[in-house]
């Protein structure tokens, strides 16, 4: 291959992992593209790449290429940290063989496992730390990798090293979000189903106080303890329904929000349409933040609003997504200092809307209703 192929093949790989690490947050997938990436850069038979769990003695992550499913099979577990795979995870230089047998850190083969030769290690570095390792071995049509090899599988460890710590990152705020909303619908369930409880309480005693001495009494506390118990059941099913993750990745934005709604015209009796005839799929992170501030919006109209009619309308054109969430509720007064403190769920909106560059409208007054509009930028 001439220089200028190698020149080539190398911006290639680069492009290639520059590209997977924009577009997918996790980072499984971006390993894999990077692997693939490193095998066929150095023209390596077989190639690897691993993460080390927090214990230190296996592999959170350890992506191969070049084995057939049926090997690995046959070969067993994942392997632990041991011989060169240790001495890379422990080392910050790479390291060339031209056999890995014959190297004294070596220790065994299992027996289903191809007897490899040359080998090219690279330690992926962050920060002065060692966060995981390229494994190339058996270059082909040749019986060493050069320094060249090298030089292009540490330019491409470093932007796995991106990789990695933008995956830790993007695990972490996920974390946050979970404990975020764990603490909302604790919140909920301190503000709305506690508080019925309590109520249902104090009924049911007045009931039992006038049930000797005044049965009309009795009866109607008993009939306000059987409407406070379908209200708490009600707020009930639709706070366990936002527990159950939305099956986004696989149906869609369009589809799980129609399925949402099912359950909230179930629980609510509110009139729920949803209109989407210009809208096509999105990225993940997208449709993920669009139906979290659908979901909530939906969430204060079935609170607070008293509405009947609720329309959700979602397009996609011109390089923006645009989402409007009308109902023909009593309103509120948006001036109003204290309307965050009860309504939380509107800063929330509002930040989901700005972490993606977009922005969130509210136009509402009291007794007109209100409309939520969003407009995130695509692309």
């Amino acid at each position: 291959m001439t220089a200028e192929a190698d020149r080539t093949s190398l911006l290639a790989a680069m492009s290639d992992a520059i590209l997977a690490m924009a577009g997918e947050p996790r980072l499984e997938p971006v390993l894999r593209q990077l692997v693939e990436g490193a095998k066929e850069l150095v023209n390596a038979r077989y190639a690897a790449i691993g993460v080390p769990d927090e214990d230190g003695e296996g592999f959170s992550d350890f992506i191969y290429t070049g084995m057939s499913d049926e090997l690995v099979a046959r070969i067993g577990p994942l392997p632990l940290q041991h011989g060169l795979l240790a001495a890379m995870l422990g080392e910050k230089e790479p390291y060339r063989a031209t056999d890995i047998a014959k190297d004294p850190r070596f220790q065994w083969w299992p027996d289903a496992h191809p007897r490899m030769t040359s080998f090219l290690g690279v330690p992926i570095a962050s920060k002065g730390n060692v966060i995981g390792a390229f494994y190339l071995t058996d270059k082909e049509h040749a019986s060493e990798f050069t320094q060249a090899d090298q030089e292009a599988i540490v330019l491409l460890a470093a932007h796995a090293a991106i990789a990695i710590e933008n995956a830790r990152l993007y695990e972490q705020t996920r974390e946050l979000s979970v404990v975020a909303e764990r603490n909302r619908l604790a919140r909920d369930l301190h503000d709305s189903v506690s508080q019925t409880l309590f109520s249902m309480t104090l009924t049911a005693e007045a009931a039992l106080t006038a049930m000797d001495n005044d049965a009309e009494t009795a009866r109607s506390e008993v009939e306000n303890l059987r409407d406070l118990s379908r209200a708490a059941l009600q707020e009930m099913r639709s706070l366990i329904f936002e527990l159950r993750p939305a099956e986004l990745e696989s149906d869609g934005l369009v589809a799980t929000l129609e399925k949402h709604v099912d359950v909230l015209r179930r629980i609510g009796h509110v009139e729920i349409a949803i209109r989407a005839p210009e809208y096509s799929p999105q990225a993940p992170a997208v449709e993920r933040t669009v139906f979290r501030i659908i979901q909530e919006s939906l969430n204060n109209v079935m609170k607070h609003s008293e509405a009947k009619r609720v329309d959700v309308e979602i397009a996609a054109r011109n390089d923006t997504l645009r989402v409007s969430i009308t109902d023909d509720g009593v309103g509120f007064d948006l001036t109003d200092p204290q309307i965050r403190t009860r309504r939380l769920g509107i800063t929330s909106m509002e930040e989901r809307a700005e972490e993606l560059g977009g922005e969130l409208r509210i136009e509402t007054s009291q007794g007109q209703g209100t409309r939520i509009e969003l407009e995130l930028p695509l692309g």
